[in-house]
């Protein structure tokens, strides 16, 4: 039997233990903050607990559901209410039928660009392209600045905390930039997706979450866990790996008392700088490329309001608001009116919460607390008008959270990979990677599971 030692408690470390414990050998999880989970956390605002972290999972991709399948945990999706983006000081409904705001048909954008701009998003043009772009550029040449600034932006900056002329089409993009590398329309790629997200006709699910909240998944992985006889420890943050007589060797604890802990395949769950740090010595340049990548950090204001004060939020999950309206908010979501499950478990309640902060603009999160929850509170008011005063307030800060793909990031990618292929048994997994959404982390999980377990087998 062989020692697995996987560095990273987030949904991705998550992910790979759970696959790492279906095999016979040992396997240790390590996180070095207090508790599991990373950006999946639960808080207890006004006596309920409420997601403070993610709080979706996209559910056409397979491998969340497929998740709380193998954990025995029904999904939950969102109620059929509709969205609004914030700008030009009025709240405007979110066109349907977008791809990262690209949208099928230009006219269903009428509502959000001024006759110019409308004009020149109808008299869609070509883009011919080569290598990567950044989203922003792709989408401003094809449809003109104004689809950019009013919807692309605030979609991407809802997944990324970026700015949507900074990201790279290849990574966070890739559908929009094949079509313009073979010459098609932007918005037939739109049309092409929204198609194929309809089954017999009835559009599926876009998100989903559960009971609970998404915060509560760790702990149903935890369960699971222990009881395969996994070794789960909090408070112990790795600060060094080695290669030694054909193994691994992690380090974790103090500079004055170290602990090593020998493993014969690891896996690294952490953001790209902590990962980056880890493969100083072991792969150099796998770890030149990974400190490359940059991090946004967020905040994010919850709010619990008394249900019989909240009309103003009734019949709307929330809204986006691009950067370009200067605000100092980025979104606001309307949880008990999104989540039904939520308005069930607290209903004399309304949690409403808004996320501040986006990449290079970290300035607002500076602020004090009551300063953080306080913005908000004028931005809804500005947005909405009569608002009122919430019985409870909770700010979560979320320092580097969303790691940044910004142009060639797919071959910063490679360039890790390549530099790993001469390290057996080590793999990495996380955010950082192919992807930063939920499924997608779990993806990467089961990835680097599937790969020690084969390089343990083929040895």
């Amino acid at each position: 039997m062989a020692r697995i030692v996987i560095v990273g408690a987030g949904i991705s470390g998550l992910t790979a233990a759970l696959e790492a414990s279906a095999s016979p050998h040992e396997v240790v999880l390590l996180e070095g903050s207090p508790q599991i989970g990373g950006k999946l956390r639960l808080a207890t605002i006004a006596g309920h607990q409420v997601d403070v972290g993610a709080e979706s999972m996209l559910a056409r991709r397979p491998e969340a559901l497929e998740l709380l399948a193998d954990l025995d945990v029904e999904p939950v999706h969102p109620a059929a209410v509709s969205a609004s983006i914030w700008t030009r000081d009025a709240l405007r409904p979110m066109p349907k039928g977008t791809m990262l705001g690209v949208p099928a048909d230009a006219s269903d954008l009428e509502s959000l660009l001024n006759p110019a701009e409308l004009e020149r998003a109808r008299d869609e043009r070509v883009v011919e392209v080569t290598g990567d772009l950044s989203v922003g550029d792709l989408v401003e040449s094809a449809l003109g600045p104004a689809v950019v600034d009013r919807l692309v932006e605030p979609l991407l900056g809802g997944v990324y905390a970026g700015h949507a002329r900074r990201l790279s089409a290849a990574a966070a993009a890739p559908a929009l930039l094949t079509a313009a590398r073979h010459e098609r329309p932007l918005t037939e790629a739109a049309r092409s997706a929204m198609a194929n997200a309809s089954t017999s006709g009835a559009p599926r699910p876009v998100f989903a979450s559960l009971r609970g909240g998404v915060g509560s998944l760790p702990k149903h992985l935890v369960r699971l866990l222990l009881d395969r006889g996994v070794t789960v420890r909090t408070g112990a943050t790795a600060r060094e790996l080695v290669r030694t007589a054909g193994r691994w060797q992690v380090t974790v604890g103090e500079t004055r008392a170290p602990e090593h802990i020998n493993a014969d395949a690891v896996i690294l769950a952490t953001p790209a700088r902590a990962t980056s740090r880890l493969l100083s010595a072991a792969s150099p340049d796998a770890a030149n490329a990974l400190a490359e990548i940059g991090y946004a950090s967020m905040g994010i204001v919850t709010y619990a309001f008394r249900r019989t004060e909240s009309d103003v939020f009734t019949g709307s999950s929330g809204f986006l608001v691009p950067p370009i309206d200067e605000r100092r908010i980025k979104a606001s979501t309307f949880s008990s009116s999104k989540w039904p499950w939520l308005a069930d478990t607290a209903p004399d309640l309304t949690f409403v919460r808004v996320s501040i902060g986006r990449h290079h603009e970290e300035a607002d999160l500076q602020k004090s607390d009551a300063e953080l929850a306080a913005a908000g509170m004028s931005d809804l008011r500005a947005a909405l008008g009569d608002v009122p005063r919430p019985v409870a307030a909770h700010v979560q800060r979320w320092g580097g959270a969303l790691p940044q793909y910004a142009v060639g990031h797919l071959d910063r990618i490679a360039g890790v990979r390549a530099g790993l292929t001469s390290l057996p048994g080590l793999e990495v997994a996380g955010a950082a990677y192919e992807g930063v959404g939920i499924p997608a982390c779990i993806g990467t999980g089961r990835k680097a599971a599937g790969a020690v377990l084969t390089h343990l087998a083929d040895r």
